[in-house]
């Protein structure tokens, strides 16, 4: 964690944002801290005044001054308290949902990435600033000023107090050079752990109908046990060390009154200077003994502001754009070179093809040929490696995905609905629109379908659409594509999952959107649905094979007497 602040980071400027909080909080503790004197100056009145004049008005105003400054102290506290309440909540407010994008954007690349960690590292991070490592870290400049004060006691007084310091940084530095590389290990291992059950239990219903649980809980296993292991190790260091702090800290006030009690008794100290001196001992170790407790909760914050800091590098916030006007459909592909993000060589090679407003295109291939890349690359899931992908002669990149999100319908393979109502899911969870929401269901063909469910449109759906068959939620996603009569839209295998009232729903919807005026890109192996295609563009392992109207290229592949694509087309009408 950097101690100097730059600004062009995301977290550093969120911190700097604070920086006039972080003094006002300076100067509280330093008040709090002045007023952490006062029971051992009242403790030496006590003794070297009252006690020797026998004068209970003198008591009674010391005790009434002291509780004063007492309720004073507390009431600053309390300030402080609420103004890092605040700060944590701001924080929050600044970073959460930067980190939650970018946390996005990498699930969006990296298939075993996990969100959740991301964030309950930003949770630690805020614990680190507003808990009490903030307060230790403001209150440990006063730790030379109680020094002074145990040497103004007496020169033996300050120097007991000095190695006793000495002695408790001495071991909390030891602490972190000797747990640093194991609780490192098992917070990487945790992360680690933490994914892979994130990926795993994804597909709880293949692991529970192949009974593979076992092997993967095994797996599991084998990665807790390193955690443990490597916790275990640095959790018996700390232990040491924790107990020798307590040690030094006992055996230091006791050895301050000793050490008090010789110097009463060769009449350098008064017995009220003896008892304020193991006082102030306990407030001038204070500061030591917080930074101590909270050593491991540094260390986890350190950690976890490197990681954030490391995310937000890799996926920094989209640049401002200036708008553009929405898209009419236009698509037009020129060289275009694309793979999964990270891949160091292209699925899809020099793919072209031009598109007009309200023209549907058809694209078959055998498996692998790289029909779902395209259609990732279509819709700006996966960037370009090279050539580009263009609507309306603009780069589909000039957008940013929100304004551009809603001008785009996009069905994968893969439906993913999510915690909600129908209507939500339909919606995009944006602003319901009820009749954008009913046109939709009628084109996807499942209006007559969702009126069926217990409470119609606002019946609520499991994470993952629990409880739908796979055509239903084929035909969801499907509706949640057409929401808006998008300009462009994208179907990776739409009629999969669908039966044959339900694949004449689909042709009936791309014949509606296309007399709208909406481009279709529909990836296919059924032969049914190329009756609607205006153009048809074969793929053969990443490569374009044929590209140009539907019935050109089907006389075209007709001679070849039924190619592996249409054998398959075939095999899976």
């Amino acid at each position: 964690m950097r101690f100097l602040l730059d600004p062009r980071h995301d977290i550093d400027a969120a911190l700097l944002a604070y920086r006039r909080v972080f003094w006002a909080l300076a100067l509280f503790s330093g008040v709090i801290n002045l007023l952490v004197l006062v029971p051992s100056l009242y403790m030496m009145q006590v003794y070297d005044r009252v006690l020797t004049s026998r004068n209970e008005t003198t008591l009674l105003m010391l005790t009434l001054i002291a509780m004063g400054l007492f309720l004073f102290s507390g009431l600053i506290e309390w300030v402080r308290g609420q103004v890092m309440i605040r700060m944590s909540a701001g924080l929050d407010d600044a970073l959460g949902e930067r980190i939650f994008d970018a946390a996005f954007a990498r699930s969006l690349r990296e298939h075993n990435a996990n969100p959740a960690q991301v964030l309950s590292d930003l949770a630690s991070l805020r614990q680190l600033i507003t808990g009490q490592g903030l307060i230790a870290l403001l209150d440990a400049p006063w730790l030379p000023i109680f020094l002074l004060v145990a040497f103004i006691f007496h020169p033996w007084f300050g120097v007991l107090t000095l190695v006793l310091a000495l002695i408790l940084v001495g071991l909390a530095l030891w602490g972190e050079l000797a747990t640093r590389t194991r609780l490192g290990e098992a917070n990487r291992l945790g992360v680690q752990s933490a994914g892979y059950v994130n990926s795993t239990l994804h597909n709880a219903e293949v692991i529970q109908a192949l009974g593979m649980l076992g092997p993967l809980r095994d797996r599991w296993s084998l990665m807790q046990q390193r955690i443990i292991a490597a916790q275990a190790h640095a959790s018996d260091r700390s232990a040491r060390i924790t107990s020798a702090t307590r040690f030094v800290r006992i055996s230091g006030q006791s050895l301050s009154l000793g050490l008090g009690a010789l110097l009463v008794l060769e009449g350098q100290l008064s017995a009220g200077m003896m008892i304020a001196m193991s006082l102030l001992l306990g407030r001038a170790l204070a500061p030591v003994e917080i930074a101590i407790g909270s050593w491991k909760q540094f260390t986890s914050g350190r950690q976890s502001y490197q990681r954030l800091s490391q995310l937000l590098h890799q996926h920094p916030r989209e640049p401002l754009r200036m708008p553009l006007p929405p898209p009419s459909g236009a698509l037009r592909l020129e060289q275009l070179y694309a793979g999964p993000p990270g891949a160091t060589q292209p699925s899809l090679r020099g793919i072209n093809l031009a598109l007009n407003k309200g023209e549907v295109l058809a694209v078959i291939g055998a498996s692998a040929s790289g029909k779902s890349t395209l259609a990732r690359a279509m819709v700006g899931v996966w960037p370009p490696m090279g050539g580009s992908v263009r609507l309306d002669d603009a780069e589909i990149s000039q957008w940013t995905h929100d304004a551009l999100g809603p001008h785009l319908g996009y069905l994968p393979q893969d439906i993913e609905l999510f915690d909600g109502s129908v209507a939500d899911n339909i919606a995009r969870f944006g602003e319901q629109d009820a009749e954008k929401i009913i046109t939709a269901s009628r084109h996807a063909g499942i209006h007559e379908m969702i009126l069926r469910f217990p409470k119609g449109y606002d019946t609520l759906l499991g994470p993952g659409g629990l409880g739908l068959s796979g055509g239903q939620k084929q035909r969801l996603g499907l509706a949640r594509a057409l929401y808006g009569n998008p300009s462009l839209i994208v179907l990776d295998e739409p009629n999969s999952n669908l039966d044959e009232a339900g694949e004449l729903a689909l042709i009936q919807a791309i014949s509606t959107l296309k007399a709208a005026g909406s481009t279709v890109v529909l990836i296919t192996h059924r032969p049914s649905v190329l009756a609607v295609a205006d153009h048809i563009l074969l793929l053969k392992d990443g490569a374009q094979q044929a590209f140009g109207p539907r019935d050109a290229v089907l006389k075209a592949l007709a001679p070849a007497a039924r190619t592996p694509v249409v054998r398959e087309a075939g095999n899976n009408a």
